[in-house]
């Protein structure tokens, strides 16, 4: 399965606000989406693709398996939970959100179960998030690297993720970025910013396609129209080698989403 270039995320957007955002967005022809389970906002984004009057067809759908829900039983219940909730009888790509913390749930147990969710027919595609090298390793023992639609990682100027990324390619097995513009602070950084003018575009797009030309798929957020309109125009932004290579000076491993207790042993 191939996972769409550009969708929208929705972390921390809820509500009307969630609703409006995503009204736009399919007004703007976004069809993927993101959410997931602890974002408490699965009924509020099938809400808005309902009225939205896009074909399911067309759409992709990924929401992600909160850590609470890993034990068997529990993780095929929540997604069928998560399905009610969005008003569908399946997701294109479920993902596991975080690998269990200190492994309270063995891996082959939540990642068997995710497995048979997909034999179900709950799911197309299934995939992780937050893994690893050694977390990917584990999963590709038990999944197989086919199976193992993406990785759904940190990636952005500041956080180049490289040996992970490099590791994943290896396996054949795509790379979502998420936080690609690091809470908006490389839409600040002087660089970013010299390359966004030498091609008149805005510092979000040159963030977006820097990571969209790697092959990464990305899943920006956004509340305001003009920026969702904006950030869909990073995919046909074509950056040179010297772009690249001045944006892969910026790394400094700074790390946005560390949730304590939660957050494997970092690459």
């Amino acid at each position: 399965m191939n996972v769409p270039s550009i969708g929208l995320g929705t972390y921390r957007l809820k509500g009307q606000v969630l609703i409006d955002s995503v009204h736009n967005a399919l007004e703007l022809g976004y069809r993927a989406f993101d959410t997931a389970q602890i974002y408490d906002n699965e009924a509020d984004l099938g809400q808005a693709l309902a009225a939205g009057k896009v074909a399911r067809e067309d759409l992709f759908l990924t929401t992600k398996i909160w850590i609470s829900n890993f034990h068997h039983d529990a993780l095929i219940a929540s997604l069928r939970e998560s399905l009610r909730k969005l008003g569908t009888d399946h997701v294109d790509l479920a993902l596991i959100h975080w690998p269990s913390p200190n492994d309270e749930v063995p891996m082959r147990e939540y990642l068997g179960a995710l497995a048979e969710a997909r034999q179900l027919g709950l799911t197309k595609a299934i995939g992780v998030s937050n893994f690893t090298i050694d977390l990917t390793r584990q999963a590709i023992d038990i999944l197989g690297a086919q199976a193992i639609a993406t990785n759904q990682i940190e990636v952005h100027p500041y956080l180049q993720n490289r040996a992970l990324i490099a590791y994943l390619r290896a396996q054949g097995i795509h790379v979502t970025a998420f936080m690609s513009l690091a809470y908006g602070a490389v839409l600040k950084d002087p660089v970013i910013q010299a390359i966004a003018d030498k091609h008149g575009a805005t510092t979000a797009q040159v963030a977006l396609a820097w990571a969209l030309q790697q092959g990464y798929a990305v899943i920006p957020s956004s509340t305001r129209r003009e920026n969702l309109a904006s950030n869909l125009k990073a995919v046909a932004l074509q950056l040179d080698a010297a772009d690249m290579a001045q944006i892969a000076t910026l790394d400094r491993g700074e790390r946005v989403a560390n949730p304590q207790g939660i957050a494997p042993h970092w690459d």
